[in-house]
């Protein structure tokens, strides 16, 4: 088993079991932050201009004080509500005063500022939408926080966190707190989370799965299929089609896949997706050694719809988005998210709908069960076995899964361990674990060992 390593720059990861990790608190929090700030390679995700910003956060004092009060915040409650909100740190003047969602922030200050604290915040913030708006936070000239007013963001902002192809308003490169429960917080500089405390750990939210080159490679063979069909469709075209950018399809899968995860989050009920091997479809319909489906779907059309939809939304941008004046035109991303072409809402509300809809089958015990090409091959999907056979797991710490850490297996629930038995049973297979708290977790076997991410840990609710 590879030894545990811990992130550079950053404050040690713990090792071992569940059992043998200390609690860590806002003072903790912040170490960690500050130590990730003096770390070059880290900060370039922060740039402006080229150039890194100085004083992106406030000095120890202030920030310690500031997560602090929102710990304390977040462990009273409302009507029997927990309390959620979203803060910001900075002055109301480096933002726009005459823009609003959904495409600006509308900041709007108080006629006297109210003093920073966790009762002043446990009164103001039920009427602080948490998807919607923002509590602002300022320091004055003895440089003692104090909040100045609140900010209508909108809520496109969620769309990261959910998937979809709408952008929301710029947010400016300051400090950003989430408070999403008792003890759950998450710090960001704009719209990047930068770690996040919950349930008493430290996670590193910057390690974002679908970045990973592993599970780019793992899809290459289905890109290649669906590639090999636009092609074709391409050469019977009447006139000249714009060319993808070569991640453009795979940005569209993600959201996908996103949306699916935020669903399952909100339903709270739990669930799990199973990816298996393409040439697997047809395998399932004899004596399964590794599932036993309840909801088998029969092989036609319709289990298809996601890679049928796919091939449309990219051909589709192609032909729409075409410059007769430069037929090297490349699209991506950008493009389909600013495109307003009734044919591309269209089809984008249909992948989202198919989504909602793959996400519903989870409502059932069992999992969700596809192919890497997408293609639905039932629900009410149990993995056969001992789910205790594996007996560690190894938890990455960036994406590739380089830095691990080892656990016992025994600190979670059937559900992951029947994940981590399939994914060593069938090296080929992945999951997608989503708790009833919203832990979402990605398990694959990986360099000789079951190996789970942690996806965002942000605990930013779908």
């Amino acid at each position: 088993m590879r030894a545990a390593k811990t992130l550079r720059n950053a404050a040690p990861v713990p090792t071992g079991d569940l059992k043998t990790r200390v609690h860590a608190y806002p003072q903790e929090l912040v170490s960690f932050i500050l130590d990730l700030q003096k770390d070059p390679l880290f900060m370039e995700g922060f740039h402006a201009n080229g150039i890194v910003q100085p004083g992106l956060l406030p000095e120890r004092a202030v920030l310690e004080q500031v997560i602090s009060v929102c710990y304390q915040a977040s462990l009273l409650r409302e009507e029997e509500r927990p309390i959620m909100f979203r803060l910001i740190i900075c002055d109301p003047e480096i933002l726009p005063a005459h823009e609003g969602p959904p495409t600006g922030l509308q900041p709007l200050k108080f006629a006297k500022t109210r003093p920073f604290n966790e009762f002043e915040l446990h009164r103001l913030t039920p009427a602080v939408d948490f998807s919607r708006m923002l509590v602002g936070v300022s320091l004055d000239q003895k440089n003692t926080p104090q909040i100045w007013g609140i900010i209508n963001s909108g809520n496109r902002w969620l769309q990261d966190v959910l998937g979809g192809r709408k952008t929301g308003p710029p947010l400016p490169p300051v400090p950003l707190i989430y408070v999403t429960g008792p003890g759950q917080i998450s710090v960001g500089l704009g719209p990047k989370v930068i770690a996040s405390l919950n349930g008493g750990q430290i996670n590193y939210p910057s390690l974002d799965v679908f970045e990973g080159r592993w599970l780019t490679e793992s899809f290459a063979s289905v890109r290649s299929e669906m590639m090999e069909l636009h092609t074709a469709a391409r050469a019977r075209a009447k006139k000249p089609w714009a060319r993808l950018d070569p991640g453009f399809g795979r940005m569209v899968a993600q959201q996908v896949v996103r949306r699916i995860i935020s669903v399952i989050r909100n339903s709270r009920h739990g669930g799990m997706l199973v990816y298996l091997p393409p040439e697997m479809g047809p395998e399932l319909e004899s004596p399964k050694r590794y599932l036993s489906i309840k909801y088998h779907f029969r092989e036609d059309e319709p289990r298809q719809r996601f890679r049928t939809l796919m091939l449309r939304i990219i051909n589709t941008s192609a032909e729409l988005l075409a410059d007769p004046h430069d037929p090297g035109k490349v699209i991506g991303w950008e493009d389909y998210v600013t495109c307003q072409r009734e044919e591309i809402a269209v089809l984008d509300e249909a992948i989202f709908d198919l989504a909602y809809f793959i996400a519903s089958l989870s409502a059932i015990d069992g999992a969700v069960i596809l192919t890497k090409r997408s293609d639905l091959l039932g629900f009410g999907g149990f993995i056969l076995g001992d789910v205790d056979e594996v007996r560690t797991v190894a938890r990455a710490l960036d994406t590739e899964g380089d830095q691990i850490e080892t656990e016992l297996s025994e600190g979670v629930g059937t559900r992951h361990r029947a994940a981590y038995r399939l994914c060593h049973e069938l090296h080929d297979a992945f999951a997608i674990v989503i708790s009833q708290d919203g832990d979402v977790r990605f398990v694959k076997w990986h360099n000789g060992s079951v190996t789970y991410w942690n996806q965002a840990p942000t605990g930013i609710p779908g």
